[in-house]
Formats: structure tokens, C-alpha cells, sequence
């Protein structure tokens, strides 16, 4: 639960500070999405995938991130009509919600998302069902590098 906390607290912080650096303003919706990201990324990037290559693991990164925001940006943008993003005008765009393009910036976004991943498990401590990040892995030194 601890570590599940400071990586959804690292989420709400993280993603509307990309954004804000990205195209200049966030809406607060982007703190929840950043905050299930991280969560979600430690759960199945980290946790199920760890012992499957970086690639995989930043492929799965991908359409988790891709996922939520298509989740709240049909909830956000569609439902409440707050009109908080439209991708519509970028290319491979579904619904104007989600795109190919930051697609791929999530699939390079998940590797140091999975750094925070690890920082987090070790500062929580070993869970119960134990930690596959902790483990000596092939990519461990990318890792420690973020």
C-alpha cells in the first residue's frame, strides 16, 4: 500500500508537470492519469514483465499509458465536454483522444517510469509476495543510470 502511494503521489505530480512543460498548461484530470500510470506501470511493466526485455516491458508501458488516456479523455473531453485535449489534428489519432505519435513518447517515457518503479519499491520495502525488481537483471544498469 505504501509503495502503491508514492508511486500514485509521483504520477500526480510527474505527468501534468510534462505537460505543463510540454504545451504550456495541465488540467487537473491529468494528476489521477498520471497517478494510475505509475501504478499501473510498476503492476504490469515491473511486477508481471520483470523478467521479460526492456522493449516488452516499455511496449506494455505504452499502452497502459495509451489506455488511460483514452479512458479519460473519453470520460474528460467526451462525457463532461471539458475539451481538455483534441488530437484530432495529429496523424493515427482515435476519437482525437489518443495518437500514434505520443504513443511512442510513452513507449521512451516508460523506462525512467520504471526507474521510479524500483526507487519506490526500495524505499517501501519488500512486499509480501516479493519484489522482481529487486532482482540482478540484464537491464538493471540502464536502469540505475534514470
Amino acid at each position: 500500500m505504501k509503495r502503491n502511494g508514492m508511486l500514485f503521489l509521483f504520477g500526480c505530480c510527474a505527468y501534468p508537470t510534462l505537460e505543463v512543460l510540454w504545451r504550456g498548461y495541465t488540467h487537473a484530470s491529468m494528476s489521477l492519469a498520471g497517478g494510475m500510470c505509475m501504478v499501473l506501470i510498476n503492476k504490469i511493466c515491473c511486477e508481471k514483465l520483470g523478467n521479460k526485455p526492456l522493449s516488452l516491458r516499455c511496449a506494455a508501458g505504452s499502452l497502459l499509458i495509451t489506455a488511460v488516456e483514452l479512458a479519460f479523455g473519453l470520460v474528460v473531453n467526451r462525457v463532461l465536454r471539458l475539451n481538455v485535449w483534441d488530437y484530432s489534428r495529429l496523424p493515427l489519432n482515435l476519437f482525437g483522444q489518443i495518437c500514434l505519435p505520443f504513443s511512442f513518447v510513452w513507449y521512451f517515457l516508460t523506462v525512467p517510469a520504471c526507474a521510479v518503479c524500483r526507487v519506490c519499491v526500495r524505499l517501501a520495502g519488500p512486499s509480501k509476495s516479493g519484489d522482481i525488481l529487486l532482482k540482478d537483471r540484464k537491464d538493471t544498469d540502464l536502469l540505475r543510470g534514470l
